[in-house]
């Protein structure tokens, strides 16, 4: 299913797409990086069933703004606290994936916003992080911001790829790549590489015991960009957190394994 058209909403002066659906108690969901609130699509619909679903593409990515300045995880924890305060929420149950779930502890932790539970799938959240790939164009942003569109799409594409273990055909890889395509996109997409710090989540590290709300962490078993070592190692940090483990799923387990994300949530969250 394709989300609908957002709804744009200023926080911070920039434009955040955001989308509401279904009826019943709040659930946030938080995407991570390089991808958008795409990922959502399997997911969303089945839970709006139950829930209010609110989704949004974090600053400089999807159909958000890509401003010229920071888009780092720095400013993406003020973006969610924003967007409580616009959809009037104070205690929502929060889905969070990769880069979001970094900006979920952040927000918690830093913010002070309150969850009812935070469900964290394969999150960006203890050191080190970030591929090769990533710490090839931190090092080399601007000539990679201006390789002709063919070579974009092909690196994109291939880059992409990795993050699922199953496979990503090419019509379920192309609405992760549109984002980052063209003059406004390509750009953006090497911005929030070259933004990449671990000294942001190096700043939470030492809160997660303090966390204030249930917590559960599903992981791809599969997982080339975080491996589940990663898992357990944050699984014993987080208080009484129980780590789902899930067989045959990379890092994208919304494209690898739906189901298992759906089930954890549905039971979770009740």
């Amino acid at each position: 299913m394709m989300l609908p058209p957002p709804v744009h909403v200023r926080i911070g002066g920039q434009g955040i797409a955001t989308w509401v659906m279904g009826q019943g108690p709040a659930l946030v969901l938080v995407h991570g990086t390089p991808f958008s609130s795409h990922v959502w699509h399997r997911i969303a619909p089945v839970l709006a069933v139950r829930h209010t679903v609110y989704m949004f593409d974090l600053l400089g990515y999807g159909q958000s703004a890509k401003p010229a300045g920071d888009v780092s995880l720095g400013v993406q924890n003020g973006v969610l606290a924003g967007l409580f305060a616009h959809w009037q929420l104070t205690t929502p149950g929060v889905i969070a994936h990769d880069f979001g779930g970094a900006t979920a502890l952040r927000a918690h932790l830093l913010d002070g916003l309150d969850y009812d539970r935070l469900l964290l799938i394969d999150p960006v959240a203890l050191r080190p992080w970030g591929s090769p790939f990533v710490a090839h164009v931190k090092r080399h942003e601007a000539a990679f911001a201006g390789v002709p569109e063919y070579m974009q799409h092909a690196m994109l594409a291939a880059y992409i790829r990795t993050a699922s273990h199953a496979g990503l055909s090419d019509a379920a890889l192309a609405p992760y790549l549109e984002p980052w395509l063209g003059q406004t996109g390509q750009p953006a997409f090497y911005r929030q590489i070259a933004q990449m710090d671990m000294a942001l989540t190096d700043e939470v590290e030492p809160l997660y015991p303090s966390l204030r709300c249930p917590v559960r962490l599903i992981w791809g078993e599969e997982d080339g960009w975080i491996p589940i070592a990663k898992g357990e190692e944050l699984a014993a940090r987080l208080p009484g957190c129980r780590l789902v483990r899930v067989p045959g799923a990379g890092h994208l387990v919304q494209e690898d394994a739906p189901e298992a994300i759906l089930a954890q949530a549905l039971d979770f969250f009740g």
